[in-house]
């Protein structure tokens, strides 16, 4: 099931990049700030009570309940959002391949989590298949592509969502689903507020349209600010960050399916060599671990000892 849910959240993603891209006439602080203004009005009837009922608790927890929220709902949409003012969607896709990798050193440094060695290896081949779908088998064109400001910007959210995965295997756990939802959403929306009025202040008042951004907006603060949250914190607590992270190499899929779903933009054989690639390295690397510990589970159980 955790794996399911996964591909429901990259699929979610990559319609957070199409609609990012195609309503960036807002400026990024803009977005950010309005879809989770929607989010945490969503949320009032489903996780007020719980957050008043277990304020002790978020006290309790405050420092690391904060940069999970900084770092996976503050900031890492707005440094996507940013970065789209700049760079092109193919650029984004690019380098969100690359949070896997980091997720995976992070999480093997911090949480000491360990992988075997085939499962590194599906990792590198997933992240080469992500790559080759980007640019339709043309690996050799990455070092001509045209980088600039947007792409230096994709540094920030590539580092705030690897932070922020293994920050919710520690501590997520420890909270209730909707309520933490709640308060991460009135706590961005706090952050964010004066650097949206200060962005109005230079930039001056966008105009917001009903009849061009009105739903991208609304499934912008329902989809990628809430359902997938949900699904990809209860997606790290099963399978940890580093088996969960990997399946992020199926965004440029997803994305480019939904080009040709939705904007009539062809997929060639390449591409479609790429994703086979993306989908054996991540079974590669999410099957070997089933099978371990269904192995495991056929053992007989040693006594636990007690520490003294």
């Amino acid at each position: 099931m955790p794996y399911l849910l996964m591909i429901l959240v990259v699929m979610i993603y990559a319609g957070n990049i199409l609609i990012g891209k195609a309503i960036n006439d807002l400026p990024p602080f803009t977005i950010t700030f309005i879809r989770l203004f929607i989010a945490f009005v969503v949320l009032i009837p489903l996780g007020l009570r719980s957050a008043l009922k277990h304020r002790q608790l978020f006290l309790e927890n405050k420092k690391a309940f904060l940069i999970m929220t900084l770092a996976g709902v503050t900031f890492f949409n707005t440094f996507i959002y940013g970065s789209l003012q700049f760079t092109t969607a193919t650029n984004v896709s690019v380098l969100e391949t690359v949070i896997p990798v980091v997720t995976v050193i992070l999480s093997t440094l911090l949480l000491k989590e360990k992988l075997q060695g085939l499962q590194w290896i599906g990792i590198v081949l997933s992240f080469f298949g992500a790559i080759w779908v980007i640019l339709n088998g043309r690996i050799f064109d990455l070092a001509s592509m045209a980088w600039n400001i947007g792409d230096l910007i994709m540094v920030g959210a590539i580092l705030s969502w690897a932070i922020y995965s293994i920050y919710v295997k520690q501590y997520m756990h420890l909270f209730p689903s909707f309520a933490a939802l709640f308060v991460m959403s009135g706590i961005s929306v706090i952050v964010l507020l004066p650097v949206v009025l200060l962005e109005w202040s230079v930039q001056g008042m966008p105009t917001i349209s009903l009849a061009n951004h009105g739903l991208g907006l609304l499934y912008l603060g329902v989809f990628p600010s809430l359902i997938a949250l949900i699904l990809y914190n209860h997606s790290v607590s099963k399978l940890g960050p580093s088996k969960a992270s990997v399946f992020l190499n199926f965004l440029p899929v997803f994305t480019i399916l939904g080009a040709y779903l939705w904007l009539g933009e062809t997929i060639t054989l390449l591409q479609v060599i790429g994703a086979i690639i993306v989908i054996s390295g991540v079974l590669l690397t999410t099957q070997l671990q089933k099978k371990k510990k269904e192995h495991n589970q056929t053992q007989p159980q040693e006594p636990q000892k007690i520490a003294e």
